[in-house]
C-alpha cells in the first residue's frame, strides 16, 4: 500500500511539474467526454419530456389509427379507416367512453389560413368533442367544440398558439374570423401551448367540427383516427382485442394476414417514440466517443514525449533501485490520472452544454444526466488512459540505466 501511495504521489508531482502539458495531454479526452455526456443528456430530457406528454393520456386510452407498411408506401399504396370503421367501433364496443375521431380536412398535408392579409400554412383537422377529454388539452382561452357545432357543421375553429402567432391576432382573438378553405370561421377558443418535439410544433393546426371537416372535403373518404377511453385500466387489453377482431372483420382480412391498421395505449406510444429517442442517442453518443480514441493518441504522443523528456530522472530512479515495475506503475498511473480528471471536466462541461441546448431548443425538456452515463464516462476515460499509456510505460520500464544516465 505504501509502494502504491509513493507511486501514487510522484505521478501526481509529475503532473503538477508539467502543468500546461498535461492540460494539452487531457484536452482530446476533455471534448469526447463531454460530446458524449452532452448528447446523452439533451436525448435523455428529450425522453423524459416524451414520456410527460404521453402521461396526460391516462392509462386507459387506446388510439387507433391506419397502418401501412413501407413497401406498399413506395408503392404508392395507403391503407385508410374510414368513418363506417369508427362508426362500427362506438357502436360495437361496449366500456368505452369520450370516443374522438379526427381525420386531416382540406387536405392531407394541410392548407393555407388567413386573416387581414396574414396567412400561413397549417393543419386542418375535424375531431369532435370528446378530442379534449381523451387527450386531455384544453384551451387556454374561450371554449372547445361542441356537440351542437358538430351536429348543425358550424364553421366554428380553434386554433393553436403558434397559428394564433403567425397570423398576428392578439392573445385572446375570440369571436375573430379566419378563411378556411374560402370559408369564414369563427375562433371560439385558442388551446393550451404544448411545444415542439423532434423539431415540430404541437401548436400548428385548427381544429373545426367533425361534420365540418367531411362538409369542406371533396368527396374522398378522409382517413379517420381515434382516440378512446376505457371504463378501466383492468379491460384496456380487452377493449383492444374486441376492436382489433372488429376492425379485421370489417376489412376482411385472413387468419395470418397482417393487420391494416394499429391499435395502441398510451404506454406503447411512449415507448415507440421513447425508443427512437435512445437509439438515436446511442447512435450519435457513439459517433461522438470516436474523439476519446482521438484523446487517447493524444495521450499516447504526450507520453512518449514525456518518456523522452525524462530519461536522465528514469535513469537516476532505476540507479536508485526503482524496479522495472516501479517505473511502469508510475507512468501507467499519469496516464491513469490524467484520463480521469479529463473525464471530470468533460462531464461537467457536457452538462452544461446539455443544458445550454435543452434551454435554447423548445421542447427538449430539461437536460437530465444518467448515472450510468457519468460512471461509463469516467471508466471508459480512463481506460483509454490506461490502454495508451501502456506504451510509453513499457518503454520507460525497458530502459537501460547506464545509457538513462548518459542520455543529454
Amino acid at each position: 500500500m505504501r509502494a502504491l501511495l509513493d507511486v501514487a504521489g510522484s505521478a501526481l508531482g509529475s503532473i503538477r511539474a508539467h502543468g500546461f502539458r498535461s492540460l494539452l495531454t487531457t484536452l482530446g479526452i476533455v471534448i469526447g467526454v463531454a460530446a458524449v455526456i452532452a448528447v446523452v443528456s439533451v436525448m435523455s430530457g428529450l425522453s423524459r419530456s416524451i414520456t410527460q406528454k404521453f402521461s396526460g393520456l391516462g392509462g386507459d386510452s387506446l388510439t387507433v389509427r391506419s397502418y401501412t407498411p413501407l413497401e406498399l408506401s413506395m408503392q404508392g399504396r395507403r391503407n385508410r379507416l374510414s368513418l363506417r370503421d369508427y362508426e362500427f367501433i362506438v357502436e360495437h364496443i361496449d366500456d368505452i367512453r369520450d370516443v374522438s375521431p379526427m381525420f386531416m380536412a382540406v387536405s392531407d398535408f394541410g392548407t393555407d389560413v388567413a386573416v387581414r392579409g396574414n396567412k400561413t400554412f397549417t393543419r386542418i383537422l375535424a375531431t369532435t368533442e370528446g378530442y379534449q377529454d381523451a387527450r386531455q388539452l384544453f384551451p387556454r382561452v374561450g371554449r372547445f367544440i361542441t356537440d351542437h357545432d358538430n351536429r348543425s357543421r358550424r364553421r366554428v375553429c380553434v386554433i393553436g398558439e403558434k397559428v394564433r402567432d403567425a397570423l398576428e391576432l392578439p392573445r385572446d382573438p375570440v369571436g375573430q374570423f379566419i378563411n378556411i378553405a374560402g370559408e369564414p370561421f369563427l375562433i371560439v377558443g385558442v388551446m393550451e401551448p404544448r411545444g415542439e418535439i423532434f423539431g415540430f410544433s404541437q401548436d400548428d393546426f385548427v381544429l373545426i367540427p367533425f361534420k365540418t371537416g367531411i362538409a369542406l372535403g371533396d368527396g374522398s373518404e378522409p382517413d379517420v383516427s381515434v382516440t378512446l377511453k376505457v371504463d378501466s385500466l383492468e379491460g384496456v387489453d380487452q377493449a383492444a382485442e374486441r376492436i382489433t377482431g372488429l376492425l379485421r372483420q370489417l376489412h376482411r382480412l385472413k387468419p395470418g394476414e397482417p393487420n391494416d391498421f394499429k391499435v395502441q395505449t398510451a404506454a406503447e406510444l411512449n415507448e415507440s417514440f421513447s425508443e427512437i429517442v435512445r437509439m438515436t442517442g446511442v447512435v450519435l453518443a457513439a459517433m461522438v466517443s470516436v474523439s476519446l480514441l482521438v484523446g487517447g493518441i493524444g495521450i499516447m504522443n504526450i507520453m512518449l514525449v514525456s518518456v523522452t523528456e525524462r530519461t536522465r530522472e528514469i535513469g537516476i530512479a532505476k540507479a536508485l533501485g526503482a524496479t522495472p515495475g516501479r517505473i511502469m506503475q508510475q507512468f501507467l498511473l499519469e496516464a491513469a490520472l490524467l484520463s480521469f480528471a479529463g473525464g471530470a471536466v468533460g462531464v461537467a462541461i457536457g452538462y452544461a452544454i446539455g443544458f445550454v441546448v435543452s434551454t435554447i431548443l423548445p421542447g427538449v425538456g430539461a437536460a437530465v444526466v444518467p448515472w450510468w452515463a457519468v460512471g461509463l464516462s469516467f471508466a471508459f476515460s480512463t481506460a483509454v488512459g490506461l490502454v495508451f499509456g501502456l506504451l510509453p510505460a513499457a518503454k520507460a520500464a525497458r530502459m537501460d540505466p547506464i545509457t538513462a544516465l548518459r542520455y543529454e
